[in-house]
């Protein structure tokens, strides 16, 4: 309690301490494109609620096909970071794959009227180098991450429907690395800053803990952390940890979050994990509820792949995985709920 008495006063925390209340003040007129304030995500002075999807457009391809779905923000998985070129002509890597060039799948993405989300998921292309459960700050390639969010957030300042995320899935599910709050607190704001100092203030998605699917450092930690920054989302990331739980505590969870009026994104969301099927239909139901963005893992034509949205010839996947394809090109399809 102390600690929400000592933050509540302070304004320049965005509201994140700030008791619920029944009827929102009126919005105030923003002049930037895309800003956070308190939870909700204002285009201009509006706020807004945006569904999307994880995407491979960084291998190829473009969001043409999305409309359909009304999809309108692509979090585009960067499988390799240190080598994808911003600009100039497709690369291939030492893995054989084609990295096309950022600014490249961005204008794309822009094209078709949507935001583009990019996030590291590998550092080199290889599966040792996959960011998710790390400790940013005990990896080899952390001062060369730090330099490539540098020249991203340099390359992208001007360009305020690019979001940049600053780590995908950050330490281990179980806290063996250890992990604590603290240590978060630090990493992120170093990272934070590392972008800052560009003069980009584009929004910035800080990752939660244990591999994406812990909000309790928010509960605990969000209130101090928002202070003095300006255009900051959480990405949780919604697999077990969410959707084996009771509904009960999983909108309990998502309550606490909306009472203490923290911004976040669900980045991921999907059937399986880990090889264990579940179904995120009552997770998408209360995201909607609230008003929540959220992008679903992932757009990609693949029978085969139980999380993927599409079967191989475009149709949605519905194939031993809760009906997910239809579920979500549904939850998709409704009237944004801000």
């Amino acid at each position: 309690m102390k600690i929400l008495l000592s933050c509540a006063f302070i304004l320049s925390i965005f509201f994140a301490c700030k008791k619920p209340k029944l009827i929102d003040e009126p919005p105030i007129t923003y002049t930037d494109m895309y800003t956070i304030v308190g939870r909700k995500i204002y285009n201009y002075n509006t706020p807004k609620q945006y569904i999307g999807a994880n995407a491979l457009h960084t291998f190829g391809g473009g969001s043409y096909d999305m409309n359909s779905w009304k999809l309108d923000i692509v979090r585009e998985f960067v499988g390799n970071m240190r080598d994808n070129p911003l600009t100039g002509a497709v690369l291939q890597d030492a893995t054989g794959s084609y990295l096309h060039p950022l600014q490249k799948v961005v204008d794309s993405n822009r094209l078709q009227g949507k935001i583009t989300l990019l996030c590291p998921f590998r550092w080199d292309g290889t599966v040792a180098t996959e960011y998710t459960g790390k400790r940013p700050t005990t990896v080899s390639w952390y001062a060369a991450h730090k330099a490539k969010l540098m020249e991203w957030a340099t390359h992208f300042k001007n360009q305020p429907d690019v979001w940049l995320e600053l780590w995908n899935e950050p330490y281990r599910y179980d806290r063996t690395d250890g992990y604590t709050d603290a240590i978060w607190v630090a990493e992120m704001n170093e990272m934070v800053a590392t972008i800052r100092t560009t003069g980009n203030t584009n929004i910035v998605l800080v990752p939660v803990a244990e591999q994406g699917q812990d909000e309790s450092v928010l509960i605990n930690k969000a209130c101090s952390f928002l202070q003095n920054k300006k255009n900051i989302l959480f990405d949780i990331h919604a697999y077990e940890k969410w959707l084996l739980v009771a509904n009960s505590a999983m909108g309990n969870r998502l309550q606490q979050l909306q009472q203490y009026n923290i911004p976040v994104l669900f980045g991921e969301t999907a059937p399986v994990n880990a090889g264990v099927l579940m179904n995120p239909t009552p997770l998408l139901d209360s995201l909607y509820k609230y008003g929540i963005s959220t992008c679903a893992w992932l757009w990609k034509y693949d029978t085969n792949d139980q999380d993927a949205l599409l079967t191989t010839n475009g149709m949605p996947n519905n194939t031993n995985n809760n009906n997910w394809g239809s579920s979500y090109k549904l939850f998709s399809s409704k009237p944004r709920n801000p």
